[in-house]
């Protein structure tokens, strides 16, 4: 997937904040330790390093919304991560989005920590993140 598709899928589905640019998925994908996830309207990008996985975004568009396709490009993200090497993978996610922790949470993500005013909000407020985890199989 180009980064001008990871960007336009980001786009529509991020509403709740500022999604990355095409500019941004561009420079995370040129670094060696990058994971990318992608299916038909969604992905997962992060990265691997040291037994550890991180997931720096992951988009549905919302047509595809809760069809699986979340699910399915994250299940492949762990596995490649597994195969990588990651023991685990970490994540953070804005507190006030519902049905992202609901997703993750129904994955097998657990919360971790808290990071406050994390991310910023479009009406110049901030909001937390919730860092979460989740133990990945031993091979």
């Amino acid at each position: 997937m180009t980064p001008a598709a990871l960007a336009g899928i980001a786009t529509r589905a991020y509403c709740h904040m500022t999604p990355w640019r095409e500019a941004d998925f561009a420079a995370t994908l040129a670094q060696p330790t990058t994971l990318l996830s992608a299916g038909e309207g969604a992905f997962v990008l992060g990265r691997v390093v040291a037994g550890e996985a991180e997931i720096l975004a992951l988009a549905t568009d919302p047509e595809r919304q809760r069809r699986g396709a979340a699910r399915a490009v994250l299940a492949r993200f762990e596995a490649e991560a597994m195969a990588r090497g990651a023991e685990e993978v970490f994540l953070e996610v804005a507190a006030a989005n519902a049905p992202a922790r609901a997703f993750y949470e129904a994955c097998g993500y657990t919360r971790a920590g808290l990071r406050k005013a994390y991310y910023p909000c479009p009406d110049g407020s901030r909001d937390d993140a919730l860092l979460m985890r989740k133990a990945l199989p031993e091979n």
